[in-house]
């Protein structure tokens, strides 16, 4: 450990309160929230005619073949007028109104520069942004910082921030706030960093789904408009930013040269029994977080929390013990100060200290951030790494192409000799590997027998009923990377929804199979700020299975694509009977919902019959819990969103 780090562990908390208590949350459980102000005609009236005109606008620049990056910079302020205009019960307050109104002018204002050919707002310290999401197609905002005298000729570290929740926290709120908060007063030290403020679909999900999409998405923008060092990109998030903090860093651990993660939200549901297996299964992806704590070896983690935060301060406590379970026991002077011994992860508490953070601590923090942001991402010689899933599956140079079972722990211990000649790597529930960096390699000894391969920059490893070898082509399904299942995977990259438009063996079905759509797209536009892509199913190409994660909806008779894929998925359907995981049920009133890869794309998933299949409540909670696994046969239920759930499942490894 170097001298910094020696100090920064040896500093000890004063005592006094934080400097970010939590007043908003203890006034709320005393007395509800008041109701939201309602605008009035006018107020609708005037924000639909800026809007509009707006909207003219950002078409007009369309056709003038204006740079993409740019447009999405007047087109956020125009999505943001759209989204008051469908849920004007999101104002909140006469202020919200006010500042929608601001907004729009701000957009006005923008787009009149722009087609004269001037985008003043890309100077000062601070700028919003806005981005086109490759996920829906979408329009989203974020907002970028910059340092004093930055020189854009110089590459610069990255502070990715993930906010907290926010109950009014619109787009018209986000693109409002952000330019206002004084540069002269940052949150952390500066040290020459840019700092990104994601909007993370506002609070849907908690930073999943789309809200995770955003993180990198908006980071993506970032990194193509401005001067981004790559291996100097520090993640932050505090509260509800803290529990996305938590998901991302440790789900994509060789992302970031750091992480820093605040008072983030434990979930004591995925350590409960008592679900069906395929729901159970699934916890381990999103809800059962600590249990990734080992990723942390290579990722310099620091989690703080507020002393009297309650529960707030479970998700470091737990990830704390889960890296002493791991062989990584944490050791300090007392609670306030530890380091988990063997890894470069802290963990400290502000003393006397609600939902926020005291000002030793903060600056404590901002030491860690500089460290690591100096050092930068290094390769590591020893990597450790587990998963439960192929969707995360890479840390630095290891990738795990495939388990031997999904939702069961898998891990990799994989160390190198300093010359990079000799490999000693042992695993557990992993059935390939990819490993780069690996030019120099001569030996390579894995789960004790010794694999001849010639040195290159990337060696592919398979375990067999010998033992382990060099990769042959993958041959037949397999759970992948991207084809991993469940249901809700489909959902993190591009997706498209096809509506049936013809005459349907059953009708119920038929009905029901509308009702889940307008469901997912009215929910999902609420609360992750989107409206998906939907098309008909006379208006689908060939190249759309290529281009995205499709998605049926409807029965072999209304959707013309869905006997086209019908024979290569594992599911029998007629007129009168359907048939899934061993299960057959009346197709009069019972239809199927899956995800499989395609047939028609490969690399992509065909889904039949259904969105997120998350509860109501999950979109507005820190974690929607999947419903259906990867299959499922659904009863209709007559004037219902909500299809019955009849039998649920997980497929195998090989999709079957």
């Amino acid at each position: 450990m170097n001298r910094l780090s020696l100090a920064f562990v040896g500093l000890m908390l004063v005592s006094g309160r934080g400097i970010a208590q939590r007043p908003a949350a203890d006034a709320a459980a005393k007395k509800p929230d008041p109701p939201p102000v309602q605008p009035t005609a006018e107020d609708l009236r005037k924000l639909q005619v800026k809007t509009d005109e707006l909207g003219a606008m950002v078409r007009e620049l369309g056709k003038k073949r204006v740079n993409d990056d740019l447009v999405a910079d007047v087109a956020v302020y125009e999505k943001a007028g759209r989204w008051l205009i469908e849920f004007p019960d999101e104002f909140f307050t006469q202020d919200g109104i006010n500042h929608a109104m601001a907004v729009l002018d701000t957009g006005l204002e923008r787009a009149r520069q722009l087609l004269g050919g001037q985008s003043p707002w890309l100077g000062g310290q601070r700028r919003t942004h806005g981005y086109r999401s490759a996920l829906d197609g979408s329009i989203q905002p974020y907002g970028v910082m910059l340092p004093v005298g930055y020189d854009a000729s110089k590459p610069a570290r990255l502070y990715v921030w993930m906010h907290g929740r926010a109950k009014n926290l619109t787009e018209a709120e986000f693109l409002h706030s952000f330019p206002k908060k004084n540069p002269a007063k940052p949150p952390v030290a500066e040290f020459g960093q840019i700092q990104l403020e994601v909007y993370g679909r506002w609070n849907g999900a908690g930073y999943h789904f789309a809200g995770e999409a955003d993180v990198f998405e908006a980071l993506a923008a970032v990194q193509k408009r401005y001067n981004i060092d790559p291996k100097r990109i520090l993640l932050r998030g505090f509260s509800m930013g803290g529990e996305g903090a938590w998901h991302i860093a440790l789900h994509h651990p060789d992302r970031w040269a750091a992480a820093e993660i605040g008072a983030g939200t434990w979930s004591k549901r995925g350590y409960t029994t008592g679900y069906p297996p395929h729901q159970q299964a699934t916890l381990t992806i999103w809800e059962n977080i600590p249990d990734w704590a080992l990723n942390a070896f290579n990722l310099p983690l620091a989690g703080h929390d507020g002393e009297n935060d309650g529960a707030q301060l479970e998700s470091s406590i737990k990830a704390r013990e889960q890296l002493a379970k791991e062989g990584f026991p944490s050791e300090g002077a007392d609670k306030y100060s530890m380091i988990a011994k063997g890894t470069r992860s802290i963990f400290l508490m502000s003393k006397d200290t609600g939902h926020g953070t005291s000002p030793l601590v903060r600056e404590r923090l901002d030491a860690f951030l500089k460290e690591h942001g100096d050092r930068g991402l290094v390769s590591p010689g020893r990597i450790r790494f587990v998963t439960y899933t192929t969707r995360y599956n890479r840390n630095h140079w290891v990738t795990v192409d495939a388990l031997d079972k999904h939702y069961e722990r898998a891990d990799v211990d994989a160390d190198r000799s300093e010359d990079g000649a000799r490999y000693k790597i042992t695993t557990h529930n992993v059935a390939r590997l990819t490993l780069r960096e690996m030019d120099r390699a001569r030996q390579i000894e894995i789960d004790g027998r010794e694999v001849r391969v010639k040195a290159a920059p990337v060696v592919a490893l398979e375990k067999s009923g010998a033992g382990w070898r060099p990769a042959r082509k993958l041959v037949g399904l397999h759970k992948v990377h991207g084809l991993s299942g469940p249901i809700e995977d489909a959902f993190l990259e591009p997706f498209l929804l096809v509506r049936p438009t013809g005459k349907p063996w059953n009708e119920a079905v038929n009905q029901q199979v509308l009702r889940t759509l307008a469901r997912f797209d009215r929910l999902y536009a609420r609360f992750l700020r989107a409206h998906p892509r939907v098309v008909d199913d006379t208006e689908v190409t060939a190249a759309d299975f290529k281009k995205y994660n499709v998605v049926l909806f409807g029965d072999p008779g209304s959707n013309r694509w869905i006997p086209r894929v019908l024979g290569k998925l594992p599911v029998r359907w007629t007129r009168d009977a359907v048939s899934l995981g061993g299960q057959t049920l009346p197709a009069s009133e019972h239809f199927p919902a899956l995800v499989y890869p395609s047939p028609l794309g490969p690399g992509r998933y065909v889904v039949l019959n259904t969105g997120l299949t998350i509860e109501d409540r999950g979109y507005r909670g820190d974690y929607g819990m999947p419903q259906l696994g990867d299959f499922a046969l659904l009863k209709v239920k007559p004037g219902e969103d909500v299809a019955e759930t009849a039998h649920a499942g997980l497929f195998s490894e090989t999709w079957r």
